[in-house]
């Protein structure tokens, strides 16, 4: 009995400890608070361990990004609700190794002028101290590093990249679809009217989904932009279809109005102008993703302006058009579709030049019915199904050309 006893406690022993090094990268922030004014604003953080921290500025909007290693933020997010200085407060994870802070100024431009981390009274933890205070427009631009930080390595004009390293190589035969699961990691996106289940997850549940079905298809290779809870900049998703050589690209959302009685499915394309209000209104709300992200817009690559590639946009988005028809036709009495379902904006996830790409909005998780939709498996997967029913449609007569 005590030999038992004596394993037992062996094997927990090292059980926690393997736990531990398992956890030991990632911080916990347990509790945190915000107060102030439009004069000058403190945040306060707690961890459970010493964090490294960094500071960057960014313009149009006015964003200061912490940036933070791996941090499992366990505390309400109404406890770091914006006020005084702020008119947005966003945290979460951009990838498995860092984490990211991302505060949106008001009315006027601010600058952190105490950053701090200090060890907490009861020896436990440390505590991240900003305090924050109003600036002038020149002040703030004196912060902003003269060459804009960008989040990703974009294409050069013109650029067609090589293949994802260390992706699996695709015959020239197959059909390949770059499947992108909206949002992410520190970016929800919209959150469930009933529920509060945000858009991230359930965008990555169908869209795990379908590519599991599309890699069914004989001919077909489908892949994620994202297979994780991570945030990835607008651009980011734009060049990972293109180098991963795809030939159609699937953006998945499920949109929030302020109308809870509107619902149903749409399908977009890109334009320059929007097809109506709705649409224009969707696609300032999908394209803020960056800025959710802390990820400097302004360093977007110069367009390119020789014939040749403006008339392969065209033909791209008539591509676009095609797919997008083939969608609403698959879904006509097998699913709910809003008025005028095919609409178009200027999605900035939809740019590619050489992708035929659509944005799909499954639903809007602010009407109760169609949340309870968006959180049915079972109704996933049909959605799955027809859309697939759709690609092979749309498919057929590219590959009856060889195309």
């Amino acid at each position: 009995m005590r030999f038992v006893v004596r394993f037992a406690a062996l094997v927990f022993v090292i059980f926690t400890g393997l736990f531990s090094v398992v956890h030991a990268g990632v911080l916990t922030a347990y509790a945190a608070r915000i107060a102030g004014d439009d004069a000058r604003t403190r945040i306060v953080i707690d961890f459970d361990g010493k964090p490294d921290v960094s500071l960057r500025y960014i313009a149009n909007p006015d964003r200061i990004v912490v940036d933070l290693p791996a941090v499992s933020f366990s505390f309400p997010s109404q406890d770091l609700e914006a006020r005084g200085l702020f008119r947005d407060v966003r945290f979460g994870a951009i990838d498995s190794a860092h984490s990211r802070l991302v505060l949106s100024t008001a009315a006027r431009p601010a600058k952190i002028v105490k950053s701090e981390i200090l060890p907490n009274e009861n020896g436990k933890g440390f505590r991240l101290v900003l305090d924050a205070e109003m600036t002038d427009a020149a002040g703030f631009a004196a912060l902003v590093s003269p060459e804009a930080w960008t989040a990703d390595a974009r294409p050069a004009k013109g650029d067609f990249p090589a293949a994802v390293e260390g992706a699996a190589p695709v015959s020239a035969e197959a059909f390949v679809i770059a499947v992108d699961a909206g949002h992410g990691g520190i970016d929800a996106g919209a959150s469930g009217k009933v529920t509060n289940t945000p858009e991230k997850t359930i965008t990555l549940a169908f869209a795990r989904a379908l590519v599991e079905r599309l890699n069914r298809q004989k001919g077909i290779k489908a892949f994620l932009t994202r297979e994780k809870d991570e945030f990835l900049s607008l651009s980011q998703r734009v060049t990972l279809a293109r180098q991963g050589r795809a030939n159609l690209f699937i953006s998945i959302h499920a949109d929030m109005l302020g109308q809870v009685g509107i619902r149903g499915a749409t399908v977009y394309t890109i334009s320059d102008k929007a097809s109506d209000h709705l649409a224009a209104a969707a696609a300032e709300r999908e394209n803020q993703s960056d800025e959710v992200g802390g990820v400097d817009a302004g360093s977007e690559p110069p367009e390119v302006s020789d014939i040749l590639a403006d008339l392969t946009r065209r033909e791209t988005q008539a591509f676009s058009v095609a797919m997008a028809k083939s969608v609403v036709s698959s879904f006509e009495g097998q699913i709910n579709l809003i008025n005028n379902p095919h609409r178009f904006a200027g999605f900035r996830v939809l740019q590619a030049p050489d992708v035929p790409s659509i944005l799909l909005e499954m639903g809007f998780l602010s009407n109760k019915d169609d949340e309870k939709l968006l959180l049915d498996p079972a109704w996933r997967n049909k959605v799955a199904d027809l859309l697939v029913k759709a690609i092979n449609k749309y498919r057929a007569p590219l590959a009856a050309k060889g195309g």
